[in-house]
């Protein structure tokens, strides 16, 4: 027993080392009166305060937070693709070449998600479907923008939106703009590369049909990438986004098989069956085709 009149004796405190140091000498500099904080900046109350289950089901929380976040991408991935769009038409091709990479970086984000989305088993979403009633993703409009934007054109694909107009607004503005692909062909146009006024000059809003001289027009660039380096760069971005997206559209296929099997999805899609049709979609095709040919 330790006599309280003969305490050991306590030396001066021991300054923080190594992490601890560098961690109290960075607090010490911090000054949090500034008027905006991180959380006013990215207004995080709104932000966490708009997850609300309504099953019991814990796992309803993981089905919010996996759409919303998706939506957030989908939001600057949109951001991204117009801008890109608009410089492609304008000539100015490094800054479209960034924002393509980046468009292709998000989707890869996008495919990972639904790993985490995966991890909800049969038993667990069939606790919390009744709760969605006829939402569907079929319904988003910023995926709907997404795919017009690189060329998948369907009028059909507006009747979704069309219970609120001022989301049906910039849908059909996607609808009736040229794509990415037909401004990158009239980008080919300009260079002095045949491309037929067929694919320069028509009604945007048609699906896009795969061409002969389109392709020859992409070969004369693959043929001679030191005299087209940035048009075959840009066949190359063009690649590397499609492959991207087309690996998105496995997953979400694989994703809903494995957690709804083949039953029809909320909004009346066919689910799995309708997903797989979707894999046959080809949004850039000339530039797959002429690999053969190369």
């Amino acid at each position: 027993m330790t006599c309280p009149y003969h305490a050991p004796h306590k030396g001066p405190e021991a300054a923080p080392t190594g992490a601890e140091a560098i961690v109290h000498e960075e607090g010490a500099q911090l000054d949090f009166s500034s008027s905006m904080t991180y959380g006013d900046y990215l207004h995080l109350d709104e932000v966490l305060s708009a997850q609300h289950p309504l099953s019991p089901d814990h796992n309803e929380m993981l089905f919010i937070v996996q759409h919303q976040t998706s939506e957030l991408w989908m939001k600057l991935m949109l951001h991204e693709l117009r801008a890109a769009v608009s410089h492609l038409a304008q000539d100015e091709l490094p800054p479209a070449f960034k924002m393509l990479a980046r468009v292709s970086k998000i989707m890869e984000q996008l495919v990972h998600a639904w790993d985490v989305l995966a991890t909800m088993t049969p038993p667990e979403y069939s606790a919390i479907r009744p709760y969605l009633a006829q939402s569907s993703g079929f319904q988003s409009w910023q995926y709907r923008c997404i795919e017009f934007s690189l060329g998948n054109k369907n009028a059909a694909m507006l009747k979704p939106h069309a219970h609120r107009p001022d989301l049906l607004a910039p849908v059909e503005q996607a609808w009736r703009a040229p794509s990415l692909y037909d401004e990158a062909l009239r980008l080919l146009a300009r260079r002095g590369i045949a491309v037929p006024r067929s694919h320069t000059e028509r009604d945007w809003t048609q699906p896009y049909t795969a061409s002969p001289e389109v392709e020859a027009a992409w070969l004369q660039v693959y043929r001679n990438p030191q005299a087209h380096w940035d048009l075959y760069q840009l066949g190359e971005e063009l690649t590397d986004l499609e492959d991207a997206f087309r690996l998105w559209r496995f997953r979400h296929l694989t994703t809903v098989q494995r957690v709804i099997g083949v039953k029809r999805g909320t909004g009346g899609t066919g689910g799995v069956s309708y997903l797989r049709k979707m894999l046959d979609v080809v949004l850039f095709p000339e530039i797959w085709e002429l690999r053969t040919d190369l």
